[in-house]
């Protein structure tokens, strides 16, 4: 079995507190871009679709 690298896993210990939160934040601020960038995206669709009104044509 293999000794494990004491060093390393300080490093894990010392640098995790900082790492987790970083990620948590810019995970959130990620998704809340990408649901404006959607719901932006969703509203252009929904106001610039032109209705097609059924015209009956004369036989």
């Amino acid at each position: 079995m293999k000794k494990p690298n004491l060093h390393l896993a300080f490093q894990w210990l010392i640098f995790l507190p900082i790492i987790l939160p970083l990620c948590i934040i810019f995970g959130a601020l990620q998704g809340v871009v990408n649901t404006v960038e959607q719901m932006t995206h969703q509203m252009w669709v929904d106001v610039t679709t032109v209705d097609k009104t059924v015209v009956t044509s004369e036989l």
